[in-house]
């Protein structure tokens, strides 16, 4: 399957596809109520840095570890009010098992940094695919401004005119 066809829907209800999101993405499962939540902010800065060069990150809400709100409206007024988030959040939705989402079902096929796919293994996750199609993976705790996650990024994005 290509990633690009697969759809997605916004916190809105607007029906789009990832493919609509040209460039590179950072696609991560995020949770307001999770240790790891001061991750939106670097992923913001990120965002607001490379978003001008077809950067941008995609957030996709998933309760599968009891650390989300309960609305897609709760979730995003929390990510814009608390962290101040302009990047594209979607719809709550499971990142594992067999009612995980077609998207995350895909990109659990991709191996991490110990060279073994699989489950998602907690909030914020995070898979870069550049605009080739080629998909990284890290895991939750590594921080969304980790030189390897930015190496990817830079490498993948046209250069910067000044």
């Amino acid at each position: 399957m290509n990633l690009d066809d697969i759809p997605i829907t916004t916190t809105t209800g607007e029906e789009t596809t990832l493919g609509a999101y040209d460039g590179v993405r950072l696609i991560v499962n995020v949770a307001s109520r999770c240790g790891l939540a001061p991750q939106y902010e670097k992923l913001e800065t990120l965002q607001k840095t490379y978003g001008d060069r077809g950067f941008t990150v995609l957030g996709f809400p998933s309760n599968q570890f009891l650390q989300e709100l309960s609305s897609d409206e709760a979730i995003q007024q929390y990510c814009s009010t608390t962290w101040g988030i302009t990047f594209p959040i979607f719809e709550k939705i499971r990142v594992n098992g067999r009612n995980a989402h077609p998207l995350y079902k895909e990109l659990t096929k991709t191996p991490g940094s110990s060279g073994k796919a699989g489950r998602i293994s907690w909030n914020f996750e995070k898979f870069v695919m550049t605009p080739e199609g080629v998909v990284h993976r890290f895991s939750p705790r590594t921080e969304p401004d980790d030189p390897a996650i930015v190496g990817v990024i830079e490498s993948s994005l046209p250069t910067a005119t000044p």
